[in-house]
């Protein structure tokens, strides 16, 4: 008698998604399988959750509710898991996130002018002009009061030296390392995850025991 193979469904969760309101939630929709075709296309369409108004913008979905659903669909399939014990979905009447034009324009306009005070303040503070003044005074023996052969080099180096520490040249990258700026957006992105995560779990607990209580009265 030939022996059947137990069917292996391989689940990675996304680290985060967009949904409209109101919409259903499927499989297809929070994670990646690696199982038989056909059953592929069965489990992606699996529904997970209704989205409500009571869900707000944010929603967690945990693997634990995504092994529920397969089971409930597939009794005998094994399940693996890899990745991300969650996903957070992120609630839009679009479906997409966008961003905002004129917020991009307001913070290129408050960088813009904060980095150029920031600058100008910084000269001040250490008298950066007496110091160019002396500088070129040691190089060619004349105190001259502009000195534009050492001004406009220097100005130019700063302009390089920014370009070089963003790794970015208009819309072209340097090189695959990311700048700081980008590891800082990304460490305050993982941090705002992980506070929404720990927010939606607690909240998912105290609904649990509220509907336990509820039960038991």
């Amino acid at each position: 008698m030939e022996r059947l193979e137990p069917v292996v469904a391989y689940v990675r969760m996304r680290r985060r998604a967009v949904v409209k309101p109101g919409s259903n939630v499927l499989l297809g929709d929070v994670a990646r399988l690696v199982v038989d075709p056909k059953l592929e296309r069965k489990l992606l369409r699996l529904p997970l959750h209704r989205i409500t108004e009571a869900d707000g913008n944010l929603l967690l979905i945990d693997m634990l509710q995504v092994v529920k659903a397969i089971r409930e669909a597939e009794p005998g399939i094994t399940i693996e898991t890899f990745g991300e014990p969650h996903v957070l979905l992120e609630i839009t009447a679009s479906g997409e996130v966008k961003p905002k034009r004129w917020l991009l324009v307001l913070a290129w306009i408050l960088l813009f002018f904060g980095s150029g005070m920031a600058m100008m303040n910084f000269h001040a503070d250490v008298n950066m002009p007496a110091v160019q003044r002396r500088i070129t005074e040691l190089i060619t023996g004349n105190n001259i009061l502009h000195p534009w052969l050492f001004q406009v080099p220097y100005s130019l180096g700063v302009g390089l030296g920014m370009l070089l520490f963003f790794n970015r040249l208009l819309r072209r990258r340097l090189n695959d390392e990311p700048n700081p700026l980008e590891v800082e957006m990304f460490m305050y992105q993982e941090n705002v995850n992980h506070y929404v995560i720990t927010e939606e779990y607690r909240k998912k607990h105290e609904l649990h025991e509220k509907m336990a209580g509820d039960r038991r009265d």
